[in-house]
C-alpha cells in the first residue's frame, strides 16, 4: 500500500529506508485514484514512535491511504515537541466537517486513572461520538479499547494483579468473520497494561462479537456493529524493541517490572527480541481496511 502523507514528517524517510513504499503529496496528486482517508487519534506519549508502527502497519495492501494525524486539544504533550504537533497534527474543531473512510485511536499511558479523571476524557468521548456519523470504521486500541467498552457499553475496566506484559497466545474465536480471515488457529500478539475488560463482561453484551481470546491476556479482538468498531485489546502494531524499551524504562526508573513474558529468549535481556506478531499484525491491519474501510465506505463521502 502506498502511504501518503508529508514528506517531511520524520517517520516517511525511514519507512522509504526500509523500501515501504510511501508516497509525497505532489506524487499523489498525479494518480487518478481516490485514496483512502485515514485519521489517527495519537494518545502516545512519544508520537514519532507511534506514527511510524502504524505506518508500518498500514503499508501491506495495495490501497492508497491518506493519513491525517489529530491530537486532543486538552492535553499538554510532555513527550512530542509542540513544534512537531503544530506542523503534523490537527485538532477536532479544524475537521470537525470533513468525513472519514476509517480511524485509528490508539492507545495512551492513563490505564491507572479512572475514565472520567483523565483530562481528556470529555474530549475523547466527543470525537467518538463525532466519529460515529463522519467515519465508517474506527479502530480503538488497547486504552482506546477499554475506552470505548466503557463509552458505548458501559462496560468498565478493571486493575490488574500486576502488570500485563509480554506476547501472548491468542485463539481465533470467529473463523467466519473477514477480520481475522488468514489468521493462524494460535497466534501471538503483544501487549502491555496494567488493567483490562473483564471478558466475562464482553461475552455478555450482545452487541459484541469476540473474534480473538488469551487465557491468560484474556479477549484480544471484538467487533461490533458490523465492523463499524473494532476493538484491539493489546499492541499488535508493537516494533520488535518497543517491549524492550518499555521494560529498560520502567526499570530505570526503579518501577516494579518483570521481563516480559515470552519476550526475550531464554528470558535474558541481554538476548535479542523475537519478532513473533508481525506478520498476524499485517494481517489484522490489512483485513481491517480491505473489509471494513475499503469495501463499506462510500466512493463519494463528505
Amino acid at each position: 500500500m502506498p502511504i501518503r502523507t508529508q514528506s517531511d514528517l520524520p517517520a516517511f524517510g525511514i519507512l522509504e529506508n526500509e523500501n515501504i513504499f510511501v508516497m509525497d503529496e505532489q506524487r499523489a496528486m498525479h494518480q487518478d485514484i481516490r485514496p483512502l482517508k485515514l485519521l489517527i487519534l495519537n494518545n502516545m506519549p512519544v508520537k514519532q514512535d507511534t506514527e511510524l508502527q502504524l505506518l508500518r502497519v498500514l503499508s501491506n495492501t495495495p490501497l492508497q491511504v491518506d493519513v491525517t494525524f489529530m491530537n486532543v486539544k486538552s492535553h499538554v504533550s510532555l513527550n512530542t515537541s509542540a513544534s512537531h504537533l503544530n506542523k503534523f497534527y490537527t485538532t477536532l474543531d479544524e475537521i470537525r466537517d470533513r468525513k472519514y473512510d476509517g480511524m485509528i485511536v490508539t492507545g495512551a499511558p492513563v490505564e491507572d486513572i479512572a475514565f472520567e479523571e483523565v483530562d481528556y476524557w470529555q474530549e475523547t468521548c466527543e470525537i467518538l461520538d463525532w466519529a460515529e456519523s463522519h467515519v465508517t470504521s474506527t479502530l480503538h486500541i488497547c486504552w482506546a479499547a477499554q475506552a470505548g467498552f466503557y463509552h458505548y457499553y458501559g462496560i468498565n475496566k478493571k486493575k490488574l494483579p500486576e502488570k500485563l506484559f509480554g506476547i501472548y497466545e491468542h485463539k481465533v474465536a470467529n473463523r467466519k468473520v473477514p477480520l481475522v480471515r488468514g489468521f493462524d488457529d494460535i497466534f501471538l500478539a503483544p501487549h502491555s497494561r496494567h488493567t483490562e475488560t473483564p471478558a466475562e463482561a464482553i461475552h455478555a453484551c450482545s452487541e459484541l462479537t469476540v473474534l480473538a481470546e488469551s487465557e491468560k491476556a484474556g479477549v484480544f479482538l471484538a467487533i461490533a456493529e458490523s465492523g463499524k468498531k473494532v476493538f484491539v485489546a493489546g499492541h499488535p502494531e508493537y516494533d520488535r524493541y518497543t517491549l524492550d524499551s518499555e521494560y529498560h524504562r520502567d526499570l530505570n526508573k526503579g518501577l516494579p517490572i518483570q521481563i516480559p513474558y515470552n519476550y526475550y529468549p531464554g528470558d535474558d535481556p541481554g538476548q535479542k527480541p523475537l519478532l513473533q506478531w508481525r506478520s498476524h499484525s499485517n494481517n489484522l491491519y490489512s483485513n481491517w481496511l480491505n473489509y471494513y474501510v475499503y469495501q463499506s465506505t462510500p466512493y463519494k463521502w463528505g
